[in-house]
């Protein structure tokens, strides 16, 4: 009975995993974004290999929690997207290491 409860215990911070970051492709839009100040749209479709569709679809959903700040810009007539993380973008992807940094941890092997 006691290896349940402390199965459970360990296990608690998937319960408590953040969904919007979960899903692969906007993981990998957040790992990108968290070791830059800022990367340009077209930098990061063709680092995360999505299309511009998928990812300007996992961007709003990004942008929309607050993750994610959108810049759009002229440059010489040129449209440039710019992204960067928020502090509250910065902040989730932390917790969302530590969480599964903290269950892979407590996994014996």
């Amino acid at each position: 009975m006691d290896n349940d409860r402390l199965d459970r215990q360990n296990l608690q911070p998937l319960a408590e995993i953040d969904r919007v970051i979960h899903e692969p492709a906007r993981l990998l839009i957040l790992a990108y974004l968290s070791i830059v100040e800022s990367a340009d749209f077209l930098f990061l479709m063709n680092q995360i290999n999505l299309t511009r569709g998928n990812l300007s679809s996992h961007l709003s959903k990004l942008e929309t929690a607050g993750y994610v700040e959108i810049k759009k810009e002229f440059v010489d007539k040129i449209p440039r997207t710019l992204l960067a993380l928020t502090e509250k973008g910065r902040s989730a992807f932390h917790q969302y290491r530590r969480n599964m940094k903290q269950v892979f941890d407590s996994l014996s092997d």
